[in-house]
């Protein structure tokens, strides 16, 4: 069993930095990055669970911004601040000067002066979420640089219109645990796969996310969905380089049988068509209300009719051993509980329900390795501190 020292001892062995880099997308890092990430991620819940405090600032914000709704990620941004020792406030652009017409290089900077770290979500608009944190970033490097504030702080990208990184490696960081090591998923097969939701709109960049990020680790990726309800083409190429690059595979089907079939990973999970986003987005920012309601009537008449992509215990049975490791980001649609039918069946999230939560309670701990990463030259020298003080996390 790894413990922490053991894991920050193989983090020395292949050194990696992240300091002062902002985590926007996954494939904008090295495969050593990623595993600096995951491995003081790894850190930081075994100190947790064993009572540790891994207080490292002593005081400092961390700004969020969440452009959309969101319960998991936020929390977990929260909670992972807080695990570091940051006070957290939250930017509601609702009752900020946003409203009335401050600009994005003003904004990021009147809430930096003492601010460590800003997470970002904005999921809303196809081909604005990322560009939107790029001009953040863009700003904060000019305020840094002219000396206005004392300090640049990081980005993390908490989910944005092509990625959503905090997910994806916590959802790795599940694999690993669940088969072992990062080692073991080579020649694993994992199925990314639409499935039906009583709903439309759903972003593109969780499935974006899983493909981008698996591809990287010898993974067989086969990719799902009915015709129409396409991905941003560039990110499914990248996938596709990438699964050659590492010795991996990459298929794109339109049958969820197809996908499912061998299959040692499923995640079935509903998004929009890539088309219906650009159209959407376009709807949103001319504030089209008629235009979003003809749409989303249009959408939702198209998914009635994939009904069938759904993760049954019928589907299940074309697994490996008919007994794959079911994943979600959450919250799912479950048919007869949170919906009259959807993406997958009450029987078959049960049975999963509990692995699903671990999977979820990756995030915080994947967050707050990013934060450290981006703020610490040494993060792994902090954590072995950190473990030689032995400084109880609650002093109760």
């Amino acid at each position: 069993m790894s413990t922490p020292t053991s894991i920050l001892a193989s983090l020395r062995e292949r050194p990696a930095s992240l300091f002062g880099k902002d985590f926007l997308l996954t494939w904008d890092h090295s495969l050593d990055q990623l595993k600096l990430v995951l491995g003081l991620a790894e850190t930081l819940r075994l100190m947790h669970q064993q009572g540790i405090s891994a207080r490292v600032f002593k005081s400092g914000l961390a700004v969020s911004n969440f452009r959309d709704n969101s319960t998991r990620t936020r929390f977990s941004f929260a909670s992972a601040s807080n695990l570091l020792g940051l006070a957290v406030q939250d930017l509601d652009e609702g009752k900020s000067q946003i409203a009335h017409g401050e600009t994005v290089r003003e904004t990021a900077t009147m809430i930096s002066f003492l601010t460590e770290v800003i997470g970002i979500r904005d999921d809303m608009f196809l081909g604005a979420g990322h560009t939107y944190m790029l001009e953040v970033a863009a700003a904060l490097d000019e305020s840094f640089g002219d000396g206005v504030l004392a300090q640049r702080p990081g980005i993390v990208n908490l989910q944005c219109d092509i990625d959503h990184p905090t997910q994806s490696m916590a959802d790795l960081l599940w694999l690993e645990k669940t088969f072992g090591s990062l080692g073991n998923l080579r020649g694993k097969k994992i199925a990314m796969t639409w499935a039906y939701s009583p709903s439309y709109g759903k972003p593109l960049s969780v499935p974006q996310g899983i493909i981008g990020l698996m591809s990287r680790f010898g993974m067989k990726v086969a990719l799902a969905h009915p015709k129409g309800y396409d991905l941003i083409p560039e990110v499914v190429q990248r996938a596709e380089r990438q699964a050659q690059e590492s010795g991996g595979s990459f298929t794109h089907t339109h049958s969820m049988e197809e996908a499912f079939e061998d299959a040692d990973i499923v995640y079935p999970k509903s998004w929009a068509s890539y088309s219906v986003m650009q159209k959407r987005t376009t709807l949103l920012q001319q504030n089209d209300r008629e235009g979003l309601k003809e749409l989303e009537k249009a959408c939702l008449a198209e998914n009635a009719s994939h009904t069938n992509w759904e993760c049954t215990a019928s589907q299940m049975k074309r697994t490996k051993g008919g007994d794959a490791l079911y994943m979600h980001c959450l919250p799912a649609d479950i048919t007869g509980v949170s919906c009259k039918q959807g993406e997958v069946e009450a029987d078959v999230f049960e049975k999963y329900r509990i692995r699903t939560y671990h999977e979820a309670g990756r995030k915080p701990f994947i967050i707050a390795a990013m934060i450290l990463a981006n703020r610490a030259k040494d993060p792994i020298g902090v954590l072995e501190g950190l473990l030689k003080k032995n400084k109880p996390r609650v002093d109760i």
